[in-house]
């Protein structure tokens, strides 16, 4: 069995929340790159990092073991570690708070609000829930066990400790963990509930909509309920029993009941970064599942409610500023 390289500590500490780029250097039988600048160039020619990294090597902000500063004329070390801190622009500040649903040693448990990207990625990196919550509970090592995409609110799990982090994502991996959402969407008399959606998803890197491949194997099943209408309006429970990309918003949008104030489906729009009036009406509303460590059965419900469900002004018509509170609690 192949060992693990033993990975050195990092010379540098977490910058609001977010942990430091770590680099290992390659093999170069060729001897193509003499000095560290070298390989940075060849690196990140041709991309946005390519003036930043320069920038950080000559401002001493690339450092190795030990925390030695590193320089463009340095002689190339494959194998070698370095780390550095990217730099970011400013991101919208995400003006509502994450609550805290449960917490013990091991885990926690919080409402996500909507507009607010569970992990770094792309341009939301300091605006995540991941890097508020090591900063506002002081938890560096928090870790998610799986993530919530950005338009959706509810509840989100984290493991606390390093060494559980594998126990709480192998209950998402293994679906060992029961899931159910709420959304709001139009109701229709002629569409039966309850109703079993199956069908092929596919989400490509870098397009905005998902898509349902006509024919393919299905790899994604929700089981849609109607909980309550309210004239046209309609309270449906989502349980989905895959975790397909947009999963439950692409099945909503296939009956033509597409989720209210979603940005993608059936049209993707251009809404600005910072325009929060049109919260997604989709809610993460349960989880249950066996502690993995602890062993304790949880079933822990989201304390957060969908707005348009009490006041619909401006959604038909829309953005209203009555929608500005997409986390309000019940």
């Amino acid at each position: 069995m192949k060992r693990r390289s033993h990975i050195p500590e990092s010379p540098l500490p977490q910058v609001s929340g977010i942990d430091p780029v770590r680099m290992r250097l390659p093999p170069d039988p060729e001897g193509m790159w003499p000095d560290l600048g070298a390989y940075l160039t060849a690196r990140y020619e041709g991309t946005r990092g390519s003036e930043s990294m320069a920038r950080l090597l000559a401002g001493g902000r690339v450092l190795g073991v030990g925390g030695r500063v590193l320089r463009p004329e340095d002689p190339y070390e494959p194998g070698a570690f370095l780390w550095f801190h990217r730099d970011m622009p400013p991101e919208p500040v995400v003006p509502f708070p994450i609550g805290v649903v449960h917490r013990d040693e091991h885990l926690l448990v919080i409402d996500k609000p909507h507009f607010l990207a569970t992990t770094p990625r792309g341009s939301h990196v300091f605006q995540t829930a991941l890097a508020r919550l090591r900063v506002e509970l002081g938890l560096p090592a928090l870790s998610p066990a799986h993530r919530l995409d950005r338009m959706t609110a509810g509840l989100v799990l984290f493991s606390i400790r390093p060494e559980d982090r594998g126990a709480y994502q192998l209950l998402f991996q293994e679906r060992r963990i029961s899931k159910e959402y709420e959304a709001l969407a139009p109701h229709d008399p002629a569409v039966q509930f309850p109703r079993v959606l199956r069908s092929h998803i596919e989400k490509v890197r870098g397009v905005m909509a998902a898509v349902e491949v006509e024919g393919a194997e299905p790899n994604a099943e929700t089981l849609a309920e109607l909980i309550e209408t309210k004239g046209d309006l309609g309270r449906y429970r989502l349980t989905p029993h895959t975790g397909r990309t947009h999963q439950l918003r692409v099945h909503m949008n296939s009956l033509g009941l597409p989720i209210l104030g979603d940005p993608v489906y059936p049209v993707v729009g251009d809404p600005a970064p910072d325009d929060y009036r049109r919260p997604l009406q989709l809610l993460a509303r349960t989880l249950e599942f066996t502690d993995p460590v602890t062993g304790i059965a949880h079933r822990i419900e989201s304390g957060l409610s969908l707005q348009a469900w009490e006041d619909r002004s401006g959604w038909e018509a829309g953005p209203a500023s009555a929608a500005t509170e997409p986390h309000s609690p019940r």
